[in-house]
């Protein structure tokens, strides 16, 4: 499939192994290539998913100054709200813990920004999924952050950890969307290049 992909040298601008395996899924032939000192401020009037949007294209027009003429890339930024309140990555072991205590027995939203783009042409577009967490207790979240170190994941968590398992209750929207990417509506997009 997306064999239309084979006249171009297809680019993850990501260090996400989950945004990788996403794409290995999908049986592209892909690089990944990654940029150092990305900006990822945006300005306060934004808000959830238009957060997110606005980051990948950003990501996308750092990635474009240096990109050859036969490269298609894919960007994407992912984003974690509650309450009006965007949660990025966690600074430290504590500031997971307190995220995850946030979430627990409630409803967020996961926002996930994506660009895919050649030197002729651009889409950008966003993904949200809205996803319940059962309560947690103190002992379930120290234990989740303590043996999976979520730093890396918006939110504090992984939905393909144990936590989306022990509690992830409901969720209303694409599965890939919380792990990074949402793979459908890409390779819808991917289809058109």
């Amino acid at each position: 499939m997306l064999d239309n992909l084979s006249k171009f040298d297809v680019i993850l601008a990501s260090s996400s192994p989950r945004r990788k395996e996403l794409l290995q899924r999908l049986g592209i032939d892909f690089k990944v290539r990654t940029l150092l000192g990305i900006d990822e401020s945006y300005p306060a009037e934004l808000k959830g998913e238009e957060i997110a949007k606005f980051i990948a294209r950003k990501k996308a027009d750092d990635y474009r100054e240096s990109m050859l003429a036969n490269e298609l890339i894919i960007t994407a930024d992912t984003l974690v709200t509650f309450n009006g309140e965007e949660l990025g990555k966690p600074h430290s072991v504590e500031n997971a813990k307190e995220m995850l205590y946030k979430l627990s027995g409630r409803v967020h939203e996961v926002s996930t920004g994506v660009c895919v783009f050649t030197k002729d042409r651009l889409e950008n577009f966003v993904t949200t999924s809205k996803v319940t967490f059962a309560e947690l207790t103190e002992d379930e979240i120290d234990f989740y952050v303590e043996k999976y170190l979520p730093l890396d994941k918006a939110g504090a968590y992984g939905i393909q950890d144990w936590i989306g398992l022990a509690a992830v209750s409901c969720l209303d929207g694409s599965y890939y969307n919380v792990m990074g990417l949402p793979m459908q509506r890409l390779y819808s997009c991917l289809k058109t290049f």
